[in-house]
This record gives C-alpha cells, structure tokens and sequence, in this order.
C-alpha cells in the first residue's frame, strides 16, 4: 500500500462479475502514472500528477477521456447523496474495485473453480471431524463455500455497516454541532453539503480499506467477529495459496489448519446465541463514547471551501477522533479487548488440541497464525483510524493459556460450558490470575436458568447447546463444567 493508500479518488476501471480486473496503462489511470489513479483530483496524485493545487485541473487535464462520464456520475453521486452516514452504495463499487486491481504482490483475483470448491469443502469437511474431539460445541457449519475476494466484500459489507454506521454518525453529528446554533440556520445547505461529502469520504476510505482486506483475509472470521453469513464456513483460495506460499508447509496441510480455525469459529458463534450480539454491541458502545476532536473539525469547517473538499478528507485520514480518556471509555475498550481474546484464545486452544496430534506443522501454523493476528495488516490500521478502534486481541496468548489450563482442571465439557453465561466468562483481571480462576469456587447457574425458564413458560433455558444434539436444562456436565460462574456480587473488574 502507498503512504496515502485513502487518496479521495476512484480506480479507473470498474471490475466485471467480480473476476480479475485489468487496468489501463494510461497517463492518470494505471500502474504507468506513478501512482494510484485520481480522477477527481482530491488529494495528491503519484509522482508527477497534476491537481495538487488545482483538482479540476487535474480532473480534466489527466484523465483518459472513456472515463470522463464516470467520473462525472460519480462526483453527481457523492454531492446528491442523502442516505446514513456512509455512502455504502459508493463504499462497495470502490471495494470491488480495488479487488479488481490486485494485491501489492501482484496476485490477481479470479473466480472460484469446480476443484477448489471442493478442496475447501473437503478440508471443513475434515476439520469438523477432528474438532468433534476438541470441544463439546457441535458443528456450526452448515456449508462450506469458497469464496473469491469480491465474493468476500458482498457477503460482509452488511457487518461492515454494523461495525461502522455507529462512528460515522458522530463524525456527522460533530460537523453540525462545531458551528455556533445563531449560525447553523444560515450555514444550512452547507452543512448538508458537509455531510453529503462525509458520508462519501466515509464511503470511499472504507470501501478501498473493505477492498484491500479482501486481499489479506484468508475466511469470513479473520478478526474475531462473524463477518459473513450465519452457518456459513468460508475460506478464500486465492488468498489461502498466497498465505502459505513460503512457509515451506504443504499446501494441504495449511488449507486444513485455516479449516479448523474457521469451523471453530463457526461453532463458537452458531452455539452461543448471546456472543455476537455481545462482539457487535460492545463495538457499539464504544463508539457512543467516542470524542471527535472539535478542533481539528472547527478549523476544517472555518476553512472549508467547496471547491477544494480534500481538507474534510485529510482530516478524517488523519483521524478526528480524541485518545479514550474517559473511565467509561477505558472500561468500554477493555471489556472488548477481553471479550476478542477470549474468543481467539478459545479458537487457538482447541485449534491446537485438534492439529497438534496430526499435522506435523501444527506448532509453526499456530505461531504464524497468532503473530499475523497480533500485528495486524495494513487495512485492519486503517480501520483502527477510521473509527478509532483496533479489532484486535492485545491478549490472545494470555487467553490461549486459560483456555487450555481449563481444560486440564475441569475437562473439555467443563471449558466449554463457561459459555452458558456472559457472566461466567473469565474477566481481564482472571487473565492476569488464570490459576485462581481455574480453581476458584464459583456459582452454578444452572439452577437459577432453569428456574427463569419455568417462570417464562416452561421450554428451554435459553442457554447453548453444549452437547452434541442433547440441549440440557441442568447445566453443564458433571466432573467440574457446572463451576464457572462469576459469582454474586461480581463486577466487570471480576472484583
């Protein structure tokens, strides 16, 4: 990626059915500019570009004449938009685009064939047999599908517009409210202007970001939330080659630990209904309390000029949004950070008890794959700019460890079953402490489920299916699953 890999400008092609792309080697419009392409001008161009002081002059003066027309549809679609606060209509022509002009490394993306779907099928396939022994969680698999990366920016954009609308709408909000109320009345259809271009910058910047995860992404769970489709086990062939392409691992044996990883995932999410809701909701809250930075806005808007929209642009490539100062703020932060460890550390714990007795290259995949996670691709910074959030977990080795002590202490059923409750989950203070958590003497929740239950009409308790195809009202198995509880009196600090 380029140092300004968010320039406010659109790839010159549009991609078809979502194959591989192709681009003009033309002045302005592909890889013989210098640069990536700019038909609007908004922002710098590569070496040599036009529009940096004047993008009109750019806009005209560079541009290869077939595109003329969309380059004028386009700008009509970012003035005239009405919608939310981001542009997604605008968000996902420009991922397909970006998918369709290749990875950095050169690889393009392709649909996907007759034999690699049904490699990926068998490999899931496969993984859910070996994970039967690793965890007491069914299979949540309903399908296995590979995917194609534009394939990948269809099937998770719906999650993306969860993940984002909320922190666009602050952004928003602040552009309003940083004018004084006696002017808001005069300044009105410029407001409007503002954002009708803040919903199409939002739009841009997450559409190339959604675009250039498509590239690094190898299944619809890389970042610890459930992107794709309920049920659905996905792998992206393409990327999983390039995944694996020098590790010096079989090609087989790296598409099978990725099935695991993915079909784990699957299992965690399709048997504990309260999990993604719980992900989603705690991105949510975070976001109610993010800070725009009014200054860096209120020197935006006291210098806007129409005509020069780039200023917006910066700003939100730069970022606007203030450091989680608040209490609430930190606590927000951590309870996600905790909750994303744990999910991860539980995928890389019963990961690693499925491979490790038959992949020779399990220990080499498992580290790979968590370093990968630690560090993050260029597009999942960008989000973390974006919406001031990096969906990432700070403590997946500290997770892992817990994970896989409880095992040891209380049996696979019994690590298993601290998923009935939200409240029976290790806190980020039992990371610190794993043993004592381990081994603490903890309330069965069984009782209390069961009795909820009853009073709301019989039926079931509401909790998972910890068992393979046995729901059950009492609780976890015996041998220790039925401890895990928090405790009365518990709170968020696990104090």
């Amino acid at each position: 990626m380029s140092d300004t890999p968010f320039g406010f400008g659109l790839p010159p092609e549009e991609p078809e059915n979502g194959d591989e792309g192709k681009k003009k080697d033309t002045p302005g419009g592909g890889q013989g500019s210098g640069g990536p392409a700019n038909p609007f001008g908004f922002g710098p161009l590569g070496a040599g570009g036009a529009g940096g002081d004047n993008p009109f002059a750019a806009m005209f003066g560079s541009m290869n004449p077939n595109d003329l027309g969309a380059a004028f549809q386009q700008l009509g679609q970012m003035l005239s938009y009405e919608g939310g606060p981001v542009n997604w209509d605008m968000a996902k022509d420009i991922a397909r685009q970006t998918v369709s002009q290749g990875t950095a490394d050169g690889t393009k993306d392709a649909s996907v064939g007759p034999a690699e779907r049904t490699a990926v099928e068998e490999a899931v396939r496969l993984a859910d047999l070996w994970l039967d022994d690793a965890t007491s969680l069914p299979s949540g698999s309903g399908s296995a599908v590979a995917w194609s990366r534009a394939e990948w920016v269809e099937a998770t954009l719906p999650a993306w517009k969860e993940l984002v609308d909320p922190v666009a709408e602050r952004v928003g909000l602040a552009m309003g409210d940083v004018l004084p109320d006696e002017m808001q009345a005069m300044a009105g259809p410029l407001i409007g202007m503002m954002r009708s271009m803040g919903g199409a910058m939002f739009g841009q910047q997450i559409g190339q970001a959604v675009g250039v995860l498509a590239g690094e992404v190898v299944g619809s769970t890389d970042i610890g939330l459930p992107l794709g489709p309920a049920g659905k086990a996905a792998l992206l062939p393409v990327n999983v080659e390039a995944f694996g392409k020098d590790l010096g691992v079989p090609m087989e044996e790296v598409r099978l630990y990725l099935a695991l990883r993915e079909a784990a995932h699957q299992r965690l999410f399709a048997h504990v209904p309260w999990l993604r809701s719980h992900l989603f909701g705690a991105v949510e809250g975070y976001a109610r309390g993010i800070k725009v930075d009014t200054s860096k806005l209120e020197d935006v808007v006291g210098q806007f000029d129409p005509q020069n929209p780039e200023q917006l642009q910066e700003a939100l490539q730069q970022g606007m949004f203030q450091p989680e100062d608040t209490a609430e703020q930190k606590a927000a932060l951590a309870r996600l950070e905790t909750a994303l460890a744990l999910v991860e550390g539980w995928v890389d714990a019963v990961v690693h008890a499925a491979a490790k007795p038959r992949l020779t290259s399990a220990d080499a995949l498992r580290e790979t794959l968590r370093r990968r996670r630690a560090t993050g691709g260029p597009a999942e910074q960008t989000f973390a700019t974006l919406i001031g959030l990096e969906l990432r977990p700070r403590r997946l080795r500290d997770a892992s460890r817990l994970w896989a002590s409880l095992t040891d202490a209380r049996g696979v059923d019994g690590r298993d079953g601290l998923w009935a409750h939200p409240d029976m989950l290790p806190t980020a203070s039992d990371l610190d402490d794993p043993d004592g958590f381990v081994h603490r003497e903890q309330l069965d929740f069984s009782e209390l489920d069961k009795m909820l239950g009853e009073a709301a009409g019989g039926g079931t308790s509401g909790k998972p299916d910890l068992k393979k195809g046995d729901a059950t009202d009492g609780g976890p198995a015996e041998g220790g699953s039925g401890e895990g509880g928090s405790g009365e009196g518990k709170d968020d600090d696990g104090k």
